[in-house]
């Protein structure tokens, strides 16, 4: 196991503070294995550090094959983005992928005005793929822009809760469940926090941090959005 660590991530004390337990992942952890001093960190060899995180480099459908049939099996890019931690912050609920099939059939299917299975990445990333029922909400359109006002309208209609005299009602708000790309994908625990900002319920708000790479490493269904 390699003892150093690539100098770009040594900043990360710097970005994100000593205190924050996220930091961990870029600055690494000592320990001690059978006698023996080992650095754990993400071994990110420097040729991955510029890997473009967008449609075509994640999600390509690339299919790998081993010992097992070549449907059998999948590869990702496994070392980009920023592993989440597994809770947000109290009172959010992170949920697996039997809830969000649970869900999806008991809620979306028996509530829809009350319920919403929301994808809260990009456009061309939800057009490309998401899981069946979802909504498109952008984490960058949770925050009303002047430029764009219409943008966040639409999002306080999905969501079901308005503005009135300069506040935020939030009492009809719908139960929302936010997902990404994965558990290395800020986008959803960007928009999350967000709402949390404005006063949005924390008990309406759960949180699948597996995302898209979980749901096909497990070989569930999605759908393609036509742009």
């Amino acid at each position: 196991m390699r003892q150093s660590m690539i100098p770009f991530f040594m900043i990360a004390t710097l970005l994100f503070g000593a205190e924050n337990p996220m930091v961990l992942q870029f600055t690494g952890v000592k320990t001690n294995h059978q006698d023996q001093e080992v650095w754990i960190h993400r071994d990110i060899p420097a040729s991955c550090i510029n890997v473009v995180i967008d449609v075509q480099s994640i999600f390509s459908g690339e299919y790998a094959a081993k010992n097992v049939p070549q449907e059998c099996q999948k590869s990702f890019v496994t070392v980009v983005g920023k592993a989440q931690p597994m809770m947000i912050e109290e009172g959010i609920k992170t949920v697996g992928e039997v809830e969000v099939l649970a869900f999806i059939k008991n809620k979306l299917g028996q509530f829809p005005y009350d319920y919403i299975l929301v994808d809260s990445r990009k456009k061309d990333w939800f057009e490309q793929m998401t899981i069946p029922s979802s909504v498109n909400i952008p984490y960058d359109e949770i925050e009303y822009d002047d430029k764009s006002p219409e943008d966040f309208e639409r999002v306080m209609k999905l969501l079901n809760f308005q503005k009135i005299g300069g506040k935020y009602d939030f009492s009809h708000a719908k139960t929302a469940l936010f997902f990404c790309n994965g558990a290395w994908c800020v986008q959803s625990s960007n928009a999350i926090q967000k709402l949390i900002k404005m006063g949005y319920p924390k008990e309406k708000l759960l949180w699948y941090r597996g995302g898209l790479q979980d749901w096909l490493l497990f070989g569930f269904s999605v759908v393609k959005n036509s742009k």
